[in-house]
């Protein structure tokens, strides 16, 4: 049997051992793999769109905010509602010198069957093969997963979001959004 002051002694010591393992500065993970470290270059990247360009570099954006959202499937329902919000909310986001792109691993066709159903005025990207997905740690087999990231005009990547709740995502990039160029200013 232990005594009390040993078992407070050893409770004392795990717990020492756990802050000491999280006071370590640790990547940080999500379903899909290791995030994009905030504060530093977002990873660059060039994929075909639907917008008659062609294709859209990360770069094409540069002097601007951008809020890159990755998400699983053109036509299904969160999806679809996601980017509807997206839309509506786009004059807010326009007036923050904000550019939405929008990522998933549908080809560019179905991305401008989408946008045509929907009304979308932002570009879809195709990433059919998932190596932007994947590094921005949003691939999960043959989908994108629903994250987003917030990259500001000189190409940093601020802000992320995971496990997004698409009914009312847009608003919480609005208010993320409107903290960090607060905080720029």
């Amino acid at each position: 049997m232990f005594s009390r002051r040993t078992l407070l002694r050893c409770f004392y010591v795990g717990c020492l051992a756990i802050a000491l393992a999280f006071s370590t500065v640790q990547p940080a993970v999500a379903m899909g793999g290791d995030q994009p470290p905030l504060n530093q270059a977002a990873p660059a990247f060039v994929l075909p769109s639907n917008s008659g360009k062609g294709e859209v570099s990360l770069a094409d954006y540069l002097g601007k905010w951008v809020v890159v959202y990755f998400y699983p499937k053109d036509f299904t329902s969160g999806c679809t509602l996601e980017a509807r919000r997206f839309q509506q909310d786009l004059p807010k986001y326009l007036t923050r010198n904000t550019q939405i792109l929008g990522i998933s691993a549908d080809d560019v066709n179905s991305h401008a069957e989408f946008c045509d159903s929907e009304g979308l005025k932002f570009p879809l990207l195709a990433d059919v093969e998932g190596k932007v997905s994947k590094a921005y740690g949003s691939w999960l087999g043959y989908v994108s997963l629903r994250h987003t990231y917030l990259i500001d005009p000189d190409g940093v990547m601020r802000g992320r979001f995971v496990g997004v709740n698409p009914a009312i995502h847009s608003t919480e990039v609005l208010a993320k959004l409107d903290e960090l160029q607060s905080s720029a200013s």
